[in-house]
Parts: C-alpha cells; sequence; structure tokens
C-alpha cells in the first residue's frame, strides 16, 4: 500500500476515524491492527517475519529485566541470541544470495569448485528497518536505557507503527514505544501541521522525484547508448530524485503520525545544504546515520583511542551502512566512499581548531558557498555508484561524462536533448521551490512561517500550490526507493 495510492487515500480516514472514536486506552490496540493490515497489504504471508522478529525481541527484553543486574553473563548471552536471531532473518532474505555469489567467485579465482546455491526469494518489504528497530530496543533494555515493555500488543504497535514501518524513520525506544501510553489529544495546530508536512512530502514524491525517475531510469537502463553532458545530468538528476523520493516519504510518514498526536524523529535537515561531509551524515537519513553512531560506531571506540583508530570506525561504520542498504558491491562502495572522504576531512579539515573553537564557515560567506558546492558535488558523484547496476557500469559513467566536452555549447545542448520536459517550467519551479524551501529550513520551519501570514495569503498560496500539484505531479503511482532496502 503506497502513500501515493488510492488505497492509502481509504486507509487513513478510516484509521484516523476509528483512532480518535475509541478510548484512549485501546488506542494502541487500533494502531498495532492497523499497522499489521497495512504490512499484510504488501504480501501478508511475510506478517510471520515481523511477528517473529517482535516476539523474539519482546522475550529477550522481558528475560533480561527479570535476571539480576549481577548476572551479566545470562543478561549478554541473551542480547547477544536476540540479535542473531533477528539479524538471521535479514541475512536469509537479503544477503544469502549476495553472499554465496561472491563466496563463489572467490573460490573460481583459486580454482575451487563450488556449486552455486541460489533461492528466490522476494525481499520483505520495511524488514532492515523494523530489524534495526527492535535491535535497539534490545540493546537498550540490556544497557538500562529504557524498561522492557510488558504489553506484547503495544510493543506490536511500536514496531509496526504504519506510517514509519517499511521506510523509516528507525525509531528509538524512549522516543516512540511511551508514546503509546500517553493521553492523546488531537489539536487543530498538530493536525494542520501534519497536513501541510504531508502535502510537501508528496510534492516532492510526486512532482520532482516520479518526474526525474522517468529520465533516471531511462539512462541507467541503458547506459552503453549515452554519453557526454546526458551522463552528468542523469547523476544530478538521481541525486535530486533519491533525496526528494525518501525525505518525501519521511515527511509523509512524520505528517501522518501526527494526524494521531505522536512525534516521529526528524529523518532530513536540509543535506544538501551541508558544508562538511560530516555535517552532511548528521543531517541525511538521520535515524540511520545516528543508530549506526550509537551501535556501531562507538561501541567500535569512537574516536576516543587516537586518530588511525578513529578513521578506520569511520571506514567501518560507513561501509557496514552501504551494505545495509543492499546486497551489492555498489552499495558497499558508495559507503567505503563517504567513509573515505569523511576520513580525508578529519585530516585535512579537523572538526575544530587548535584553539577548540569549531572549524567551520559563517553559513551565506563565499567560503561557505565553496564548501557546500564542493561536498555536493562529491556526494553526487558516489550516487552514481549507489544507482548504477554495478560498479563496472558506474565506472563507464563517468568515462563517458567528458565525451564531447571541448565544444561546450553543443555538449550542454545536447546533454538535454533526452530529457523532453513539458516546459521549462515543469524543471525549474519545482527546482526553485525545493531549493528556497531547504535554505530556509536551515534557520525557520518554512510551515510555521505560514502561520504568520493572514487566511487570505495562505488560502492563495494553497490554491497556488494545487494547481502546480495538479499540473506537473505524476499519478502514476510508483514505489519509494527506499522500499527496496
Amino acid at each position: 500500500m503506497l502513500f501515493n495510492s488510492a488505497a492509502f487515500a481509504i486507509f487513513l480516514p478510516i484509521v484516523f476515524l476509528v483512532y480518535w472514536a475509541v478510548p484512549n486506552k485501546y488506542r494502541y490496540i487500533i494502531l498495532a491492527i492497523s499497522g499489521y493490515w497495512f504490512y499484510m497489504s504488501w504480501n501478508a504471508k511475510y506478517v510471520v517475519l515481523i511477528l517473529f522478529t517482535t516476539g523474539v525481541s519482546y522475550l529477550a527484553a522481558r528475560i533480561m529485566e527479570t535476571l539480576d543486574q549481577s548476572r551479566t553473563g545470562a543478561r549478554k548471552a541473551c542480547m547477544f541470541l536476540a540479535i542473531v536471531a533477528s539479524l538471521s532473518v535479514l541475512f536469509f532474505f537479503k544477503y544469502f544470495n549476495f553472499t554465496f555469489a561472491t563466496l563463489e567467485r572467490i573460490c573460481k579465482l583459486v580454482a575451487i569448485p563450488l556449486h552455486p546455491v541460489t533461492l528466490s526469494l522476494l525481499l520483505p518489504v520495511g524488514i532492515s528497518f523494523y530489524t534495526f528497530q527492535t535491535l535497539s530496543y534490545v540493546i537498550d533494555v540490556y544497557h538500562g536505557e529504557a524498561k522492557a515493555e510488558r504489553n506484547f500488543v503495544k510493543y506490536a504497535a511500536f514496531v509496526s507503527f504504519f506510517p514509519q514501518l517499511v521506510a523509516g524513520p528507525i525509531e528509538r525506544t524512549k522516543n516512540l514505544l511511551p508514546q503509546m501510553d500517553k493521553e492523546h489529544v488531537f489539536t487543530y495546530e498538530k493536525g494542520s501541521y501534519g497536513l501541510k508536512l504531508m502535502a510537501w512530502g508528496f510534492f516532492k514524491k510526486m512532482v520532482i522525484a516520479d518526474n526525474l525517475a522517468t529520465f533516471v531510469d531511462k539512462v541507467f537502463a541503458e547506459v552503453g547508448e549515452y554519453q557526454g553532458f546526458t551522463l552528468v545530468l542523469a547523476v544530478f538528476f538521481f541525486t535530486i530524485q533519491i533525496y526528494c523520493d525518501f525525505s518525501g516519504y519521511s515527511d509523509i510518514a512524520i505528517g501522518t503520525a501526527k494526524l494521531f498526536d505522536i512525534d516521529l524523529m526528524k529523518n532530513f535537515d536540509s543535506p544538501y545544504f551541508s558544508a562538511s561531509f560530516r555535517e552532511f551524515w548528521r543531517r541525511w537519513h538521520i535515524s540511520l546515520s545516528s543508530w549506526f553512531r550509537d551501535y556501531v560506531y562507538i561501541p567500535l571506540g569512537g574516536n576516543r583511542k587516537g586518530k588511525v583508530r578513529t578513521n578506520v570506525n569511520v571506514l567501518v561504520t560507513m561501509s557496514l551502512s552501504g551494505l545495509w542498504h543492499g546486497a551489492a558491491f555498489t552499495y558497499i562502495v558508495w559507503g567505503g566512499l563517504h567513509g573515505l572522504v569523511q576520513c580525508l576531512e578529519n585530516v585535512l579539515f579537523p572538526g575544530r581548531k587548535k584553539d577548540g573553537t569549531k572549524n567551520e564557515a559563517e553559513k551565506g560567506s563565499l567560503l561557505w558557498w565553496v564548501r557546500v558546492f564542493v561536498v555536493f558535488l562529491v556526494v553526487s558523484s558516489a550516487w552514481c555508484f549507489f544507482r548504477a547496476g554495478s560498479v563496472k557500469e558506474a565506472l563507464s559513467v563517468f568515462a563517458g561524462m567528458p565525451v564531447g566536452i571541448r565544444h561546450f555549447g553543443s555538449y550542454v545542448a545536447e546533454g538535454f536533448r533526452p530529457f523532453k520536459f513539458r516546459s521549462i517550467m515543469e524543471l525549474v519551479l519545482p527546482f526553485a521551490l525545493l531549493f528556497a524551501y531547504d535554505y530556509r529550513a536551515l534557520s525557520h520551519d518554512p510551515l510555521k512561517d505560514l502561520e504568520k501570514l493572514t487566511p487570505a495569503v495562505r488560502f492563495v498560496l494553497y490554491v497556488c500550490f494545487v494547481i502546480v500539484m495538479l499540473l506537473l505531479a505524476s499519478f502514476n503511482s510508483q514505489e519509494f526507493v527506499y522500499f527496496q532496502f
């Protein structure tokens, strides 16, 4: 059930009305039922997997809490078994074929025959997201940072909360689980803000991401047929597409949650206005980057064991982050590149100067804009590996980019030829709105700015927004990119 589908347009109002109609003490049951219904709309038989992961983590947390704190070994064993059980399910469905294909290649290089093992498995939607959410819960309970939930249905509602179930944000126990218990009250302010955030998310998805996807998919489906500036544009368009697609999903999820008086964590914060690679990962997919920081980078030693060890930890963490996205070397290379540029940045531009002050450029200054441009350029280049079907294909894209650049005018003109936009406004207006919104969001909330306007002005803006949506949106429902992860 896609957010941008007729089914969701029917599903959401029904759940909303039932949720607010029942007494507060039963609302978590409505959330649990709606979460499982939402999940089963993709593939009903895979509900067994989310039930298994939920049950294992629930039991492990309960057992750990009943054990005396002095029984560290038993508690640690319980945590370890829960982590292994959950990761085993994730590995089997997501990495089994990739692992055996890699082993086969390695054995072939050393002349060892290995019979290939390939399973026809459909990747369960959202498995990476809800697995990581349950893992953080188990780890938090082990460390005493959260209490084990006694009510299984309430815990199941926490794991399966439908707005963020299949593509995040990956919520933390301390933020989302207590909200299953609190007294919920519907307010106009929160409901209105939620709807506006959803509308902006749909704009990014249907007006920008889905329209760009048409051209990006066309080029990457036949990379060898294109060259020159066309390839540059394809990578640039994918850079914008994946941001609008994923952050659009997050906006819709966060906005939907507000309709139920539930606050989800912010997942994107104008990442393409980052003036450093460290800052980019503080602004991009915040729920995942903070998860890897807290549960991988810091346990590895973080920055507490010298500069060399710090950079090794960064490389390991970012490579694992790449692998989390998918079972392919392209994702590992993508994550490794982000790790490498962060290591170079740590050496050349440390986060703090010798006097302890932050080593940052003033926002809006020439130096800041230069840094933002450089970070955007490198991040965009890395996205090529993320999108390409293989590392070889990504390298061929880079090799084909300079073709014809000596005649720059025709180079640019020919580059735009395959991208047949209905009008220049179809490209310029959405990009301008996105740029203005994200730049403003660096210091203010653009949606809250609307509240300062008079009702008449707001009405005119809303009407214009609806007209733009109707004229430019793609209504051919396309899956969100991160559903495949």
